[in-house]
C-alpha cells in the first residue's frame, strides 16, 4: 500500500471532526475520509435556490458540550452561536399562542395564560429536571463500564457517579428511577394540565424516535436530552451561516491540530488482516494503510456494509442485524419569499420577528401526537403531522435575500418502510402534508414559497448515509441506551475487529449534535494507541 496514516477516520460529520481533533492533539496524525464533497455529515448549510442557504438536516445545534467548543477553540475559528430569547412558539388550533423563554421565570408568566397551576409547576419541573440533568450530564461525558471485566477506571467513575446520585436527595433519586421507564405523556400530565404544554414536554421524548408519547421508555429520550440542555422544552440554540459554519469551523480547529481531510473520498471496504484493521479501499479502488481505523459511520453501515460478514461471529451479526434504526423523519426546506403570518401571534398582537426567532412547535396535544405517530406503525405517513420548525433567516438575514427567508422543517411521521408506494413516488404528498399542516396556523404560508426541497427518509440513507434513514444512528431506547449502545458488550467504540472502532451518534451517548461521542471514543482509542 503507497499510502499509510496512523489513524483512518471515515466519515467527516462532527463527530469524526471531534474524534479527529483530539487524536492530533495527542501527537497523532489521523486522516478523514468524507465521501460527500464536503465535511459536516448531518451538520450541512447548502443553497436550496440561488439566493437562499439553509441547515439541509440538522437546524439546531444540540447544544454543544462546552468543553469541546473551549479545546477546539471554534470562536476563534468563525463559529457565532445564535441564541434568541424565545425558545419556543407554540401556536393552537383555536388561534392562542404559547411563548416560552430561555428564562424559566419569563416562560411562567407566559403559561399563565393557559394555567395559573402549570405556571408554578413549571418552575420546580425545569428545577428538578437542571438538578437531575446535572447528574446525567457526567454520564453523558464518560465510556461505559466493561460490563464483564470492570478496570479501576470504571469503578472509580460508578464510585463518582453514585455520590453524584446520593446528593441529589431522595426525592429526586425516586424520579429519576421512576422517569426512565416512563411513558412522557404520563410524565408530562403528572406536572400540568393544559393539552399545548404537555404535548411541548411530551415531544422531546419522542423527536427523531419510532415512539409516540404514550410508548413506554419515550421519557428517557427526555432526560437524555435535557442531560446536555436542562431547559424543559429544550432551548434554541442556531448557529450563524448554518450549521455548516459549525462543521467549517471544527474543520479549521482539526486541521490546525494536524489533521488532514479528504472529501469525495468513498470508503468502500475496511481491509482486515488477522483479524485486525490495517485500512480502507476507496470506490476508486485506492488502498489506503493505516494503524487505526475509526468510523462516524452509523454501525450497520460499518460492521454490515464496510466489513466481510466473515470476520464477525454468527451471534454478534444477528445482534447486529435486529439493532434497531428505522428513521421516521423527514425533512423539508423552503425558499420563502417573505414572512408567514401565524394567526396566533396577530391574535395576541405580538411580534412576528420576535416570536419567531426560535422554534415553532406543531403539535397541539398529546393524543395529536400519538395518532400522528399511529400512522407510521403501519407504514403511512402522518396526515396531521408533528413538526419542529424554524426559520433561521429572522435572526441570522445572511441566509436569504433582503425581506425573504427559508424555513427548515422536521416532520414526523414518515416510516423509513412504506407499505404502499416508493418514497419517490410519494414525495411531493409528503410535501403537501406539510405545507398544509402549518397552512393551518400561518395560512398565507402556501403563496410565499419560492421552491422547496424534500428530504425524505429513503434520501436520508442514499444521499447522507444514514442506515434506514435514522438521524441518530440508531433508536435511543431503553434496550439502546448506555450500556447497551449500539449492543450489550460493544458499549465503549470497541467493535469484534482489532483496530476497528465506532465514534459516531451509533455509539453513547448519540444524543444529538453535542461531539459527546466523538470524545468518548477519543478517550477509549487513546487509550489503546498508548498501550502500543
Amino acid at each position: 500500500m503507497p499510502q499509510k496514516h496512523d489513524v483512518i477516520i471515515i466519515g467527516g460529520g462532527h463527530n469524526g471532526l471531534v474524534t479527529a481533533f483530539y487524536l492530533a492533539q495527542a501527537g497523532f496524525k489521523p486522516l478523514i475520509l468524507e465521501r460527500r464533497p464536503q465535511l459536516g455529515g448531518a451538520a450541512l448549510t447548502e443553497e436550496i435556490i440561488p439566493g437562499f442557504r439553509c441547515s439541509t438536516l440538522a437546524h439546531s445545534a444540540g447544544p454543544l458540550s462546552p468543553g469541546i467548543v473551549r479545546d477546539m477553540q471554534l470562536e476563534k475559528h468563525g463559529l457565532k452561536m445564535l441564541r434568541p430569547e424565545t425558545t419556543l412558539f407554540a401556536p393552537t388550533p383555536d388561534g392562542r399562542a404559547l411563548l416560552l423563554y430561555d428564562d424559566p421565570a419569563r416562560s411562567a408568566e407566559a403559561i399563565t395564560k393557559f394555567s395559573g397551576k402549570d405556571a408554578a409547576n413549571y418552575r420546580e419541573f425545569a428545577r428538578a429536571l437542571a438538578r437531575i440533568a446535572s447528574v446525567l450530564g457526567k454520564v453523558l461525558q464518560q465510556a461505559p463500564p466493561d460490563i464483564e471485566d470492570p478496570g479501576a477506571g470504571d469503578l472509580w467513575n460508578l464510585l463518582k457517579t453514585g455520590k453524584a446520585l446520593r446528593g441529589l436527595g431522595k426525592t429526586d433519586i425516586f424520579r429519576l428511577l421512576r422517569w426512565g421507564p416512563m411513558a412522557v405523556a404520563d410524565l408530562a400530565a403528572e406536572w400540568f394540565e393544559s393539552e399545548p404544554l404537555r404535548a411541548i414536554i411530551a415531544a422531546r421524548g419522542i423527536f427523531g424516535a419510532f415512539l409516540g408519547p404514550w410508548s413506554a421508555g419515550s421519557s428517557l429520550l427526555l432526560l437524555i436530552r435535557a442531560a446536555a440542555d436542562a431547559h424543559p422544552a429544550g432551548s434554541a440554540a442556531f448557529v450563524a451561516g448554518g450549521l455548516g459554519a459549525l462543521a467549517a469551523a471544527m474543520g479549521a480547529a482539526a486541521k490546525q491540530a494536524g489533521v488532514e481531510t479528504r472529501t469525495g473520498a468513498d470508503v468502500a471496504r475496511i481491509i482486515i488482516k488477522d483479524n485486525r484493521a490495517v485500512g480502507v479501499v476507496l470506490a476508486d479502488g485506492t488502498e489506503i494503510a493505516a494503524g487505526t481505523v475509526v468510523s462516524n459511520a452509523d454501525p450497520k453501515r460499518t460492521l454490515l456494509g464496510l466489513v466481510d460478514a466473515s470476520y464477525l461471529q454468527p451471534e454478534f451479526l444477528l445482534k447486529l442485524q435486529n439493532y434497531r434504526c428505522s428513521g421516521v423523519t423527514a425533512k423539508i426546506n423552503l425558499a420563502l419569499s417573505g414572512l408567514p403570518t401565524f394567526t396566533a401571534l396577530r391574535n395576541q398582537n405580538s411580534s412576528d420577528s420576535s416570536a419567531l426567532n426560535g422554534r415553532i412547535h406543531i403539535g397541539p396535544e398529546i393524543d395529536y401526537l400519538e395518532r400522528a405517530f399511529d400512522h407510521a406503525k403501519y407504514g403511512e405517513f402522518s396526515q396531521n403531522p408533528y413538526l419542529d420548525v424554524t426559520i433561521p433567516s429572522v435572526s441570522d438575514p445572511s441566509l436569504a435575500t433582503p425581506g425573504q427567508h427559508v424555513m427548515s422543517i422536521y416532520m414526523q411521521f414518515a416510516p423509513f418502510k412504506l407499505k404502499e408506494g416508493t418514497w419517490s413516488s410519494r414525495r411531493d404528498a409528503l410535501a403537501d402534508t406539510v405545507i398544509k399542516t402549518l397552512s393551518t396556523y400561518a395560512p398565507d404560508l402556501p403563496q410565499l414559497i419560492l421552491h422547496r426541497q424534500v428530504i425524505t427518509p429513503e434520501d436520508l440513507e442514499k444521499t447522507y448515509g444514514l442506515s434506514g434513514g435514522h438521524i441518530f444512528h440508531g433508536e435511543l431506547a431503553l434496550d439502546q441506551f448506555y450500556a447497551t449502545r449500539p449492543l450489550l458488550g460493544w458499549s465503549r467504540y470497541h467493535t469484534p475487529i482489532a483496530g476497528l472502532y465506532l465514534c459516531g451518534s451509533g455509539t453513547h451517548p448519540g444524543s444529538g449534535l453535542n461531539g459527546l461521542s466523538g470524545v468518548n471514543a477519543a478517550k477509549e482509542i487513546l487509550k489503546d494507541l498508548r498501550k502500543q
